[in-house]
């Protein structure tokens, strides 16, 4: 069965009221004695028992719905909701007006919203109306639907006014609320039971409710009809109770896929509808902290740019803990129109070490001050977020084995944990830098895995420093596979995941091609990660200039970093001059 739930599909027979006329008399003959004559009074019918419709959440933690017209998109919003629905609302999918009626209509009724299309094939809204054993059908507007028989058929003109839709419908509605062109899906989002706003097409007048000719005093009642009941056009539904809101789940929209039926169903349901700009719910502080308030278990998501259900859902998930990165949102890069991307200016170096970059020349309150001032005059020259961040090296190449025999002191956690929280608690992005020596980068990588599990934490390898078994430093540059890259990638990316992190930097230090082998090969894949190659050569500005370029022909689809050396460059580029570089660098950091 669609969305991996399996539905009972039955269509129930209509259930018809017969009214009684008033006064009638019984003249047939009993065996019981005529009863002394009192003052007639009527036996009131019994009131027919409501019938509920039925929501429930998909099973899955994320549902896509592809959406690829308004028709289908109607269609699986249904089947993705609802199990049972004795009254299913149906508009044409070509009236606007027809379509907001409707959604008020199915919001008060707490029915899904089925669209027609003149000339198309009835078959897949037909066999929708038998999975949800209907009964009814409100039909707004000129619907192309021949109800099959048993299936009794309620018609409401487009724009009709509250009193008219509760005559047909049997539910209470609230003011009319004119909308303007462009606005029917935040209109439809707004609605709410019980009492949903009568929305009409802005500047047109609501259809009034039906009237009829009063019959003359003089004149005698006409004569019923000997037609049967069942082949008149009824006038108002059956009796139906709206079914319990779905809880837990909540609707995404926000790549430009909006159908005004299917956010109808969904709000029908009882389901909040968010923004999620792009298709990434991580994209945006405003997307994280709805989803983190909802807390849903299940997602259904309107258009098929949200992605595979299964990236979806760990996305959900991510942005579900409320955790912001500097600059907001959850992603490293936000790449999503209307969203300001972000860039990051870094000190280089250790804490405590003056030798090894500026990053160790003062004390840490210092150290984010001067990250701070750096990042400064960058902000005037972009529209995007500039976040200050610090690069810490966390193994530094040694030019002795060491213990372990490996060329690489690794720092303590607990050495470098100062400066990373204080880092963090100011916004600022950290990265850890891995010069392993003899060993291999996962190895190392792993070492530092309390560290890395801090949501503003990435991670940098730095090739020059990855030696052969038979390499020193600063006798050889050093070289790392690209299977090795790709473990660390693999490695850090699930680390990630399981434990709903937002979205971690992982920087490739490079200023030589041979520095990573068969880097085509680079796995660019996994979501959790923005993968930025940091151009860290030193030198002339022409002979940088040139290893940029040679570095960015034929790379894999990576963000791109850019250093600046203070007592290396000759001379070293201003913040003006830097931003020059093209591409723009994403990272740019100083040593």
């Amino acid at each position: 069965m669609p969305l991996g739930r399996r539905r009972r599909a039955a269509l129930v027979a209509p259930l018809v009221a017969l009214l009684a006329l008033a006064g009638c008399t019984d003249d047939r003959a009993t065996d019981q004695p005529a009863p002394t004559p009192t003052r007639a009074t009527a036996t009131p019918s019994p009131t027919p028992t409501p019938v509920a419709a039925r929501a429930g959440a998909p099973d899955e933690a994320a549902t896509v719905l592809p959406a690829a017209t308004p028709q289908d998109a109607a269609l699986e919003a249904s089947r993705a909701l609802f199990d049972r629905a004795p009254v299913v609302v149906v508009a044409p999918a070509e009236d606007v007006a027809a379509q907001l009626t409707a959604a008020s209509a199915a919001v008060a009724l707490g029915a899904p919203v089925l669209l027609t299309t003149a000339g198309a094939d009835p078959a897949p809204v037909l066999a929708e109306l038998d999975r949800l054993g209907a009964q009814a059908v409100l039909a707004v507007g000129a619907a192309a639907l021949a109800p099959p028989p048993g299936l009794s058929l309620v018609p409401v003109a487009p724009g009709a006014d509250a009193a008219t839709l509760r005559a047909a419908t049997g539910a209470a509605f609230g003011p009319p609320a004119e909308v303007p062109p462009g606005q029917e899906p935040a209109a439809v989002r707004a609605l709410a039971s019980p009492r949903p706003s009568v929305l009409v097409v802005a500047g047109a007048a609501a259809a009034p409710a039906p009237t009829m000719s009063p019959t003359p005093a003089s004149s005698p009642a006409p004569t019923p009809s000997p037609t049967p009941t069942s082949s008149r056009a009824p006038t108002t539904l059956p009796r139906t109770r709206p079914p319990a809101a779905v809880a837990g789940t909540v609707a995404l929209t926000g790549v430009g896929v909006d159908p005004v039926a299917a956010l109808a169903t969904v709000r029908a349901a009882g389901v909040p509808v968010l923004d999620a700009p792009g298709g990434d719910p991580r994209a945006t502080t405003p997307s994280v902290q709805a989803l983190a308030t909802a807390a849903p278990d299940h997602t259904i998501a309107l258009g098929a740019a949200f992605g595979p259900p299964d990236q979806l859902a760990r996305r959900v998930a991510t942005a579900r803990t409320g955790l912001l990165l500097g600059g907001g949102g959850q992603l490293v890069f936000p790449q999503v129109a209307g969203v300001p991307g972000k860039k990051y200016v870094a000190l280089y170096g250790t804490p405590g070490s003056k030798a090894l970059g500026v990053l160790g020349e003062q004390d840490v309150p210092a150290t984010l001050a001067r990250a701070d001032a750096t990042a400064a005059p960058y902000r005037s020259l972009t529209t995007d977020a500039v976040v200050p961040a610090v690069e810490i090296i966390a193994t530094i190449a040694s030019g002795g084995p060491g213990p372990d025999g490996n060329y690489s002191d690794e720092r303590s956690v607990a050495d470098l944990r100062p400066l990373v929280e204080a880092a963090g608690a100011a916004g600022m992005t950290v990265v850890l830098d891995l010069q392993p020596g003899r060993t291999d980068f996962l190895t190392q990588a792993q070492q530092y895995a309390d560290l890395l599990a801090l949501p503003y934490v990435g991670l940098a390898l730095d090739p020059e420093w990855r030696l052969a078994p038979d390499q020193v430093h600063l006798r050889q540059i050093g070289s790392v596979g690209i299977d090795e890259i790709n473990a660390v990638v693999a490695w850090l990316a699930d680390f990630t995941a399981q434990r709903a992190l937002p979205q971690k930097m992982l920087v490739l230090h490079q200023f030589a091609g041979r520095m990573i082998v068969d880097r085509a090969r680079l796995d660019t894949s996994r979501d959790e990660l923005a993968l930025v190659i940091h151009v860290d050569g030193q030198g002339t500005q022409p002979g940088k200039a040139g290893t940029w370029t040679t570095l960015r022909a034929d790379a894999p689809p990576v963000h791109w970093g850019w250093k600046n050396f203070y007592d290396e460059d000759k001379p070293m580029l201003d913040p003006t001059q830097t931003y020059q570089v093209q591409p723009v660098p994403d990272l740019v950091s100083y040593q």
